[in-house]
């Protein structure tokens, strides 16, 4: 069996999870790792090469890419440019489509396939809520997050300048309503009700109920566990009161992690294009015999 090459582009909390779901994944091996820092490379990824660039990497079938979300669209028109199989999980619901449009063109002209926003949330929580609508057809669904950290948020959180360390934990209030918790290291010389400022009107934090407090250690808070409750209440037919609940308690990168591994599996399976989780045959995401899985999961 030929097994699927895969870079991992980025490596902090997603991409370090990554690596061992690609390591006790059968059908995969590690191209390699691509991150900004060579000179100070991990223990773990010792066996692997370390660069850069992908630019530097050999015989590359598909890019996981880690890196913050607004940094994804760059890295992925690179990589499919150079015909390489991107995969990402993109998390700004309102821009999905726009990424979706623009990848879809640079995969379609260099014939090589993106699956985008392959998380939980946005990613298989799409899924289950796509199936819960054709269970229900009219209704109301509402994806409560939580209690737990938002490493897009968290990441957003770093990016503002004067945050030192930062952690953005969500909040569920019901029906889909979050407060998000901001809890920030400030660098020297900045004033907390600036940053706090510029944090609430960032797109992450501006349409929810948004507190930012300063602690002198953001690690001593640090967990990365995550959840989310979701509940659909509905109509099939003309039979009103069809309700579905879908509940999961997890360790936030680690599903990421998974799911990645999953989708960029599938991604092998794709005809050139851009893709979200949603418009791919979820029986692509498992390793395995596909009549003996058909036998096993219907």
């Amino acid at each position: 069996m030929k097994k699927i090459r895969a870079a991992i582009v980025g490596y902090g909390n997603i991409g370090r999870f990554v690596l061992e779901a690609l390591q006790v994944a059968p059908d995969f091996e590690i191209a390699g790792v691509v991150r900004r820092r060579v000179t100070e490379v991990p223990m773990e990824l010792t066996p692997y090469r370390v660069v850069t660039s992908l630019d530097e990497l050999e015989a590359v079938d598909v890019a996981i890419l880690c890196t913050p979300t607004r940094e994804v669209e760059h890295y992925a028109m690179k990589a499919l440019e150079k015909g390489i199989r991107t995969v990402d999980s993109f998390d700004i619901h309102t821009q999905i489509g726009d990424l979706r449009k623009t990848l879809d063109a640079q995969a379609k002209a260099h014939n090589s396939v993106a699956i985008i926003s392959a998380g939980w949330d946005p990613g298989t929580d799409s899924v289950v809520r796509t199936l819960m609508e054709a269970c229900a057809p009219k209704g109301i669904t509402y994806t409560n997050f939580g209690p737990g950290m938002s490493m897009g948020h968290t990441v957003a959180v770093k990016a503002i300048a004067g945050v030192k360390a930062a952690l953005s934990m969500t909040i569920p209030l019901g029906t889909g309503i979050h407060r998000r918790m901001v809890y920030i290291e400030l660098e020297e010389g900045y004033k907390f009700d600036e940053v706090a400022r510029a944090i609430k009107s960032d797109d992450y934090f501006a349409h929810d109920e948004t507190h930012v407090m300063q602690v002198e250690s953001v690690d001593a808070l640090k967990d990365m566990g995550h959840g989310v409750n979701m509940v659909r209440k509905g109509v099939s037919g003309k039979t009103q009161n069809q309700r579905f609940e879908f509940d999961m308690t997890i360790n936030n990168p680690a599903l990421t992690a998974q799911i990645l591994v999953g989708t960029a599996r599938a991604a092998m399976l794709q005809r050139p294009g851009c893709y979200t989780l949603i418009e791919i045959p979820i029986i692509d995401l498992l390793y395995g015999d596909r009549d003996e899985l058909v036998r096993r999961l219907v």
